[in-house]
């Protein structure tokens, strides 16, 4: 990355819209602690529809902490970038590398460009907040197939 103040700019406008996305994430986890509680207390009294929804509400719950975590280190990624405490995106690339998160580029101008990353990030919301959608229907779903009598 170089010192453009364009590509700060827009580390530290993605940086904030992570920030903004942990709500999303706080929705899915709050999906998934409930639906678990719900089985683990009311399991032999709830109809098999209603326990294959809060089923699959935990199940999905699984993949959505991986994408809410994923999402919070590429935030913090974003936001020392923003910040310049990430000195440049080859030095990220070295370090991330060095965590075997990443296979080491072949050469040093082999550094991916920020946009992919961008991208790559935006995709990464994208199927987060599908997941949390899958969530929420799975549980509403789930709750309305319940018997409150």
């Amino acid at each position: 990355m170089t010192d453009d103040n364009n590509e700060r700019t827009t580390c530290a406008a993605l940086a904030s819209l992570l920030r903004a996305v942990t709500v999303l994430a706080l929705w899915g986890f709050a999906l998934t602690c409930i639906s678990a509680l719900v089985l683990a207390l009311t399991l032999r009294s709830l109809s098999t529809t209603a326990t294959m929804g809060f089923g699959a509400v935990v199940i999905l719950g699984a993949l959505e902490r991986y994408f809410a975590f994923r999402l919070r280190f590429d935030q913090a990624l974003f936001d020392g970038l923003a910040r310049n405490t990430v000195a440049s995106l080859e030095a990220l690339d070295k370090a991330l590398a060095a965590l075997g998160l990443r296979d080491a580029p072949p050469s040093q101008h082999a550094t991916r460009p920020l946009d992919d990353r961008v991208q790559g990030t935006r995709q990464l919301m994208q199927r987060h907040a599908i997941v949390v959608a899958c969530q929420s229907a799975m549980f509403l779903l789930a709750l309305m197939t319940q018997d409150l009598s």
